[in-house]
């Protein structure tokens, strides 16, 4: 449901910026206006708003795709209302810490901009990964192949840093990097204060179950 509700909220506030320039304009994450104005809402609503369809539309399908997932588990896991307010926290509070190293190497670049929920769904990805390590991920570019979770993480992360590192492009690749990371570390810690389940125990024997096969 929190998943749903997200997407809708999402496309809403996208489509309607499509066509207005000064939502996007307001709702956009600027560094400058962060470090300056101390407008830091734009952690957050920058994820609201995308560049195009293609953008938004493979975001939420990523989402979608993920998130039903890691809500439905969270809620097996840490009970309810519990596990929706954890998912729920786990989706905004990304949408803020994927943007921090991108925040204090731009806080003073006027021509930086950045929009899009990727870092967040980034995070719900991770969580997903670890929750189910073994479950194949199929590869957009090569039809009819999927890998398992926990090798698409590592090929995923390990592109994400090279990428980042070597810049250029209008792709924020270091919230991607910074989102999967920060949903393990989330989903670690919620599991070690809320649940009686060890989150990184559970990885490893479901990856070392399947590599026995």
């Amino acid at each position: 449901m929190i998943t749903l509700f997200i997407i809708i909220a999402t496309c809403i506030v996208s489509f309607m910026a499509f066509s207005n320039g000064s939502i996007i304009d307001k709702l956009i994450f600027y560094p400058p206006a962060v470090s300056q104005e101390r407008q830091w809402y734009r952690f957050f609503s920058c994820g609201l708003i995308h560049a195009d369809f293609g953008h938004l539309i493979f975001n939420m399908y990523a989402f979608y795709s993920f998130g039903n997932f890691v809500e439905d588990t969270f809620g097996d896991m840490f009970g309810e209302p519990t596990g929706t307010i954890l998912y729920l926290i786990l989706y905004i509070s990304a949408l803020a810490v994927c943007l921090l190293p991108t925040y204090f190497q731009n806080r003073n670049n006027y021509a930086y901009r950045s929009l899009g929920a990727s870092g967040a769904v980034s995070a719900i990805v991770f969580a997903s990964i670890i929750l189910n390590p073994t479950a194949g991920i199929g590869l957009i570019f090569i039809p009819g192949l999927s890998i398992p979770a926990f090798i698409f993480g590592i090929i995923y992360l390990a592109v994400s840093y090279w990428l980042d590192k070597r810049g250029g492009g209008n792709i924020n690749h270091s919230a991607h990097l910074y989102g999967g990371l920060y949903g393990i570390i989330f989903l670690i810690i919620a599991g070690k204060i809320f649940s009686q389940y060890d989150v990184i125990a559970g990885f490893i024997f479901q990856v070392r179950s399947y590599l026995r096969m």
